[in-house]
């Protein structure tokens, strides 16, 4: 079923002068301007397209993609005020409402906010807010422990940053868990690190873990088998200098040449760490097979 605010793949149902037609279900046929229309469209092909509402409330497609969709939270610039609300740049040419009623604190031509992009039950349009805890749960429905997530930085706090989890349920990210600095706005990957009996979520970067093991245990000899067998990277190097390798925690650096040391497959020295002779045929020969 076609949503109204979200992306969606819509069959071409007729062509005319101002654009093509696109087949909308509920919302029946809707225009997809001449400007977007890809060379060579035909009847009945299937094409990528964003619906929402022009400046005369009438349905309209775009293949524009905008900053954010109905559902998601994204840090949006305001462009204008006037006496209904602020109009924020979500990427395309209609801007996008925040109501007063909708706004945490009164926004301010040029200043950025994290808002919530929703339809309005009443009137069906596509409008934005800065409560974000009148649509983010506390509650942690259907998460698991373990599970790949999509992160959106909500704001730093004394313990971490506080995060939207796949834009609908609230996490935290404690300082501990992070390597460099987050800013409110910006969207990473995560994972579900533990659910906490009062329903709290704590979050991670890394795959907890094993799996988080084993995967950082393959990318660091496949590293040493290029480089020679070295890197110059042990557990005492900076945590920057980590990061910046693996793009993971010091701490997870240090857990995984820890495993693989017992393996026998690395030494581990001040200045770094050294493919054994038998890990390096190893690698060599899993790099061969792989070729």
């Amino acid at each position: 079923m076609p949503f109204l605010g979200r992306l969606n793949r819509l069959k071409v149902s007729k062509i005319a002068p101002q654009g093509v037609y696109l087949k909308a279900g509920w919302m029946g046929d809707v225009l997809l301007p001449k400007r977007y229309v890809p060379d060579g469209c035909q009847v009945g092909d299937d094409l990528a397209a964003f619906i929402y509402l022009d400046s005369e409330d009438r349905y309209i497609a775009t293949t524009q993609r905008p900053k954010a969709q109905v559902g998601e939270v994204a840090k949006l610039r305001v462009e204008e005020v006037n006496k209904v609300g602020a109009f924020l740049d979500w990427g395309l040419p209609k801007q996008l409402l925040v109501p007063f009623n909708q706004q945490q604190k009164t926004m301010e031509v040029g200043r950025s906010y994290l808002v919530y992009v929703y339809l309005e039950e009443e009137s069906n349009r596509i409008a934005a807010s800065s409560k974000l805890n009148k649509f983010i749960s506390k509650i942690p429905t259907g998460l698991k422990q373990g599970q790949a997530v999509d992160l959106t930085i909500t704001e730093k706090t004394e313990l971490g940053y506080a995060c939207a989890i796949n834009h609908s349920y609230w996490g935290l990210l404690f300082h501990s868990d992070v390597v460099k600095p987050l800013n409110p706005g910006q969207q990473i990957k995560g994972y579900i690190k533990r659910i906490r009996q009062d329903g709290k979520v704590d979050l991670s970067l890394q795959a907890p873990g094993y799996a988080k093991v084993d995967d950082l245990s393959k990318r660091v000899l496949r590293e040493l088998s290029a480089k020679g067998g070295f890197l110059p990277l042990s557990d005492k190097s900076p945590p920057e200098a980590i990061y910046e390798a693996f793009g993971v925690s010091k701490k997870s650096y240090k857990m995984t040449i820890g495993a693989l040391y017992k393996q026998r497959q690395i030494r581990i020295d001040k200045d770094g760490i050294r493919l054994n002779n038998e890990a390096e045929t190893s690698a060599d020969a899993q790099e061969n097979n792989q070729a």
